[in-house]
């Protein structure tokens, strides 16, 4: 323990954290658009093409932050510019263009900070960029990523209406008068700036990390979208401040770290989402298959002819269960009054009949919805109306009966229930 303290308190590692922490709020709130938006592949293309932008300006102003800022910034948006000429007036792919554009500019930052590095007489390690120098941070950077972060925030709070309705509704924003074109490039200079300030901590490859995955993680947690940015905000600090105290302790590189943090946030929503996750889904479908047999077993009851009810192995064998299964879910429905079981023997209460009874209307309103309305023949039908019967609201079949004309028989003559 006394050895974490001592790493913890070593002078790089406030200015790490702080960096780290807003470099992972920026990437969080701009993800939120970027993922929506269907842009996850611009926004890695980006990420790799500031590096022509950082050598030249290297070559113009020597080692600076501001320079270094300045130039990827231009490098990100020539990218953007040059990715949407392509797309409009080249009959090339718009993935293909993305592509194109952002390795020709990758392989050229790459040779010509190599070509620095070989001449000795400068010190411009590349791996740095690619994969980020949390611990190199010095008070320069953490001035210019706190001026992107607010600038970020601000923009964002600003331009949200013309975000938020391009993003979701373009075609309406168009007629009320919002340039799409407009906020598109607007939102490609705020990727770009955050992007330039994100290489100390990330790197260029990462960081398309940290603008993916702490989004896609808050759209696994909420569907409001105002929520959305704040939990993305929330995970992208929270997987920097994780990211950054793991790679301490255990002396792994910082970046690749906070990515690992981030994406270990993701499977966990995955998994546990309350609306989402695969668990609760799993639950869900669980519930639902049991819904379906409860109502499949009331329907094959009011369907028997014999008064006396229904045996459990004839219930079993029509629905091709078990005959143990239909006797345990009898006998919960049992204790919801819907059915009782006499040796072996369904019987359906009064209010088990009602809903068999809108069961059945269900099935022949479709039914008859199918041939009528839709061109199908008799022996067509059942069993897409065997399926939706479990599904269709009593507001779609009153729609449904009133379309119909309100009618008697199914078209297998067969009456059709009232509406109880």
């Amino acid at each position: 323990m006394t050895e974490i303290i001592e790493h913890l308190s070593l002078p790089w590692v406030p200015r790490a954290l702080l960096t780290a922490s807003l470099v992972g709020m920026m990437c969080g709130i701009l993800g939120c658009f970027i993922v929506l938006r269907n842009m996850s592949l611009i926004g890695d293309a980006l990420s790799h093409a500031v590096l022509p932008g950082i050598f030249v300006a290297f070559l113009l102003v020597g080692y600076s932050s501001i320079g270094f800022f300045i130039g990827a910034s231009v490098a990100g948006l020539i990218t953007a510019l040059a990715i949407s000429l392509i797309q409009q007036y080249v009959t090339t792919k718009n993935d293909a263009a993305i592509g194109i554009i952002f390795t020709t500019m990758f392989a050229i930052g790459v040779i010509g900070i190599t070509w620095l590095e070989s001449n000795g007489s400068v010190h411009l390690d590349l791996d740095h960029f690619l994969f980020g120098n949390v611990i190199g941070i010095g008070p320069e950077d953490i001035y210019l990523t706190i001026i992107i972060a607010i600038y970020t925030m601000l923009s964002v709070a600003l331009f949200y209406r013309q975000l938020f309705i391009t993003t979701f509704q373009p075609t309406i924003a168009e007629t009320m008068g919002i340039s799409t074109k407009s906020m598109h490039y607007f939102l490609m200079l705020l990727l770009s700036f955050s992007i330039v300030v994100s290489l100390r901590a990330v790197g260029v490859i990462l960081v398309v990390a940290m603008l993916i995955t702490p989004a896609s993680t808050a759209l696994l947690l909420s569907d409001k979208f105002k929520n959305v940015i704040v939990i993305s905000a929330i995970v992208g600090i929270i997987s920097a401040i994780i990211g950054i105290f793991i790679s301490i302790i255990f002396d792994f590189p910082p970046g690749p770290t906070m990515t690992l943090v981030a994406t270990t946030m993701y499977f966990l929503a995955v998994m546990f989402s309350p609306s989402k996750g695969l668990i609760f889904s799993y639950r869900q479908n669980r519930l639902e298959k049991k819904r379906i047999l409860r109502e499949d077993i009331l329907r094959q009851v009011i369907k028997n002819p014999l008064k006396e009810g229904m045996p459990v192995a004839a219930i079993a064998r029509n629905l091709n269960y078990e005959k143990r299964k239909i006797s345990q879910a009898s006998k919960i429905m049992a204790k919801s009054s819907l059915l009782s079981v006499n040796n072996n023997i369904v019987l359906l209460s009064e209010e088990g009949r009602d809903k068999a009874e809108q069961l059945v209307r269900a099935h022949r309103l479709w039914e008859t919805y199918q041939v009528r309305q839709m061109g199908l023949r008799s022996d067509q039908i059942h069993d897409e109306a065997d399926m939706l019967e479990h599904f269709l609201t009593e507001e779609l079949l009153d729609e449904i009966d009133k379309t119909l004309g309100f009618p008697v028989s199914d078209p297998h003559d067969s009456p059709i229930p009232t509406k109880r």
